[in-house]
């Protein structure tokens, strides 16, 4: 086992890797090098290139949990809404973040029991477990699928600033659809946008919630 190399060192190589090359760049032979060592010696400590994402989707669970534990007196929605905002900010810290870290299994059991205590405030305001995991799940995916695009179309407007401009989409689109024409200068800042939407996704939530 090569001297000083542990599973923090590598997740945190990693994910400089991820930040440089992108989602596609993280391999165990890049992190090795990142690290100054050959490939064999992170086998000691990850299997290969999925339990590598594995670990590093963990640790920014790890980040999320501790950034948004449940305030005493928080509402569901509020709990929830904070969870959202929390998630986002830590893939927005990545490149490929929301890419990369969804899907990923949690290794560590601690990361896992840190859900207890959300659960346990929120069954017993009343609500059925498997209506509060849906709940989570679904505020979950739509920050997943809010940053992909996000951290998506922000990658091509730097390569190409004229992607999206909306005076080249106006006449792409023709004059005789004018209601899809609007919908391209409705874009407002993703910050503004992310909110709105999920004060939306929220609203929802609580409607499922309502007794």
């Amino acid at each position: 086992m090569a001297k000083g190399i542990t599973r923090q060192r590598i997740v945190e190589a990693a994910l400089d890797v991820l930040d440089e090359g992108g989602a596609d760049a993280v391999t165990v032979r890049a992190v090795a090098s990142r690290l100054d060592v050959k490939a064999p010696a992170l086998y000691w400590h990850v299997g290969g290139k999925q339990e590598l994402l594995d670990e590093m989707g963990t640790e920014i669970q790890r980040r999320v949990i501790a950034s948004s534990a449940p305030r005493p007196g928080a509402s569901t929605l509020e709990s929830l809404g904070e969870y959202a905002r929390a998630l986002r900010r830590e893939y927005l810290l990545h490149r490929d973040g929301a890419r990369t870290f969804s899907g990923t299994r949690l290794t560590d059991p601690d990361v896992l029991r840190a859900q207890e205590p959300w659960l346990e405030a929120w069954t017993a305001g009343g609500i059925p477990l498997d209506t509060a995991v849906d709940a989570a799940e679904l505020v979950t995916a739509f920050v997943v699928g809010f940053v992909i695009e996000e951290q998506e179309r922000s990658q091509y407007a730097q390569e190409d600033p004229e992607r999206y401009d909306p005076e080249r989409r106006d006449a792409f689109i023709g004059e005789d659809a004018p209601l899809v024409r609007r919908t391209g200068h409705l874009r407002s800042d993703p910050q503004e946008r992310f909110e709105t939407q999920l004060a939306m996704v929220l609203a929802g939530v609580a409607t499922s919630l309502a007794p």
